[in-house]
This record gives structure tokens, C-alpha cells and sequence, in this order.
């Protein structure tokens, strides 16, 4: 449900460190066979300086360190039941690579009522254990409402 004070309510992730196994997971997950997500040699030969994280890594940083769906649903005061996920984008600013450890902090930018349908933009910052801007995400979350 939409209210005054949705939007710029914020939520902060906890730390993570970037694992090589956890990189390893991800790009089997997805089918990605590169060789830099398995090997340091090849990320370091690919320009990286250890192995990187693949384009939708953020994922994984949310699902340990951030708020669940389910929590995130609470937070805004969201029906589970009605609720999708929308639409999902990653800017990456720099490098986040195996030994790196990510903070974040999000918040929600924007609610606005379309029809039937509450929608939710939510942007989370993370930043690198130098306190680098490395990545950007913004997630839509939708709110069906019943029409009587």
C-alpha cells in the first residue's frame, strides 16, 4: 500500500565478501562457461585482478546479506499474495572481483498507483571495502490491488 512515507525509506545490507565458490555457483547456475568466473589466471589475463562476478551477482549480495523478498514486502506493507517482482537492472560502476567485500544500502525512489497496481521502484547502492561506488541496482516490485 502506498503512503507518505514510502518512498525514501531506506534498508541497509550487511557485509559481504565476495567468495570464489560463490562466483563458481553462480555462473554454473546460469550456464556461463567463461573461464574467468573458474580460473584467477584467466580473469587476470581477461584484465581483471582476480576472479570478477558475473552481471546479476547482485542477486546473490541480496539473498545473504540483504532484506528476503518476504521481508522487503513487510517493510512497504505489501500483501504477499499480490505482490510480483517486476522488473530487475544492474549498472556496474567499477570491478567487484573474489576477496572483495560489498556494503549496501537501499532505499525506495518511487510509488505510484497505475489502475489497479501499486508499483514500487527500490535502488540499492553497494559500495567495496574502499568505500568505492561499485554497483548500482533498481528492482520494480508490483502490487495488484482488488477492483470491487
Amino acid at each position: 500500500m502506498i503512503n507518505d512515507l514510502t518512498v525514501g525509506l531506506k534498508f541497509k545490507l550487511s557485509s559481504f565478501e565476495i567468495e570464489k565458490g560463490k562466483i563458481k555457483e553462480m555462473a554454473m547456475a546460469v550456464g556461463d562457461e567463461n573461464p574467468v568466473y573458474y580460473e584467477k589466471q584467466a580473469a587476470v589475463v581477461g584484465g581483471f585482478r582476480d576472479i570478477p562476478v558475473p552481471p546479476t551477482f547482485a542477486t546473490v549480495i541480496d539473498m545473504w546479506a540483504g532484506l528476503s523478498f518476504a521481508q522487503i514486502n513487510d517493510l512497504l506493507g505489501l500483501e504477499q499474495s499480490r505482490v510480483l517482482h517486476g522488473e530487475q537492472s544492474y549498472e556496474y560502476l567499477a570491478d567487484i572481483c573474489s576477496g572483495d567485500i560489498i556494503t549496501g544500502e537501499g532505499e525506495v525512489v518511487s510509488a505510484i498507483k497505475k489502475k489497479n497496481l501499486d508499483l514500487f521502484t527500490l535502488e540499492t547502492t553497494y559500495k567495496n571495502q574502499f568505500n568505492e561506488l561499485v554497483l548500482k541496482s533498481r528492482s520494480v516490485i508490483i502490487e495488484r490491488q482488488y477492483v470491487l
